[in-house]
């Protein structure tokens, strides 16, 4: 499995960026997608989490501002990021695991990475 974000740029604060996660199959090892960030000096930290049926879960520090979807005929679950704060600047990833369970939203048990892409928020 291959996950590939893009999308990532500078923006300002308070405006928007869309990443995308193409994952290269349609398969049991990817029914859950879930998007991370580590900003510098810090430690990862889980954002949101998406499964093929439709489940959702988001971190506290970006519920109502981010959305996560998933076009499945594309393979393709996306970060829509809104109302973006100079604290949102990180590396993000997306990653893959089977099971939607508390683990999964607990940000732990993914198998598969992405290479990151950079989100810059500047004030």
């Amino acid at each position: 499995v291959q996950l590939v974000e893009s999308g990532g740029g500078l923006v300002q604060a308070g405006g928007s960026l869309r990443l995308p996660c193409a994952a290269s199959e349609r398969s049991d090892s990817t029914n859950v997608i879930g998007w991370f960030r580590q900003a510098p000096g810090k430690e990862r930290e889980f954002v949101a989490a998406n499964s093929r049926r439709g489940s959702t879960y988001y971190a506290d520090s970006v519920k109502g501002r981010f959305t996560i979807s998933r076009d499945n005929a594309k393979n393709t679950v996306y970060l829509q990021m809104n109302s973006l704060k100079s604290e949102d600047t990180a590396i993000y990833y997306c990653a893959a695991r089977p099971l939607w369970d508390r683990v999964a939203v607990a940000g732990g048990g993914y198998d598969y990475w992405g290479q990151g892409t950079q989100v810059t928020v500047s004030s």
